[in-house]
């Protein structure tokens, strides 16, 4: 995994789903807004609590988790 500093999981945060440093605004909420056309300064106008740092490192993330390969317990 890369190293990521801004994306905590924290079980009491939002199910413990990926969110942006440990706020209530998780990975996908951000990639979503993404997919439908938002910009990073768009993203940061509507939630100003956020960094175009945020935004980058949520599709870091996202991207890493994508090309992730699981592997089948007892499977090399």
């Amino acid at each position: 995994m890369p190293q990521l500093t801004r994306i905590t999981r924290d079980p009491r945060v939002m199910g413990g789903k990926p969110c942006i440093r440990g706020m209530r605004v998780t990975v996908g909420a951000v990639v979503g807004m993404v997919a439908s056309g938002h910009t990073a300064d768009s993203i940061v106008r509507e939630y100003p609590y956020l960094e175009e740092a945020d935004v980058a490192e949520a599709l870091s993330y996202a991207a890493w988790r994508a090309e992730e390969v699981e592997v089948p317990l007892g499977q090399p």
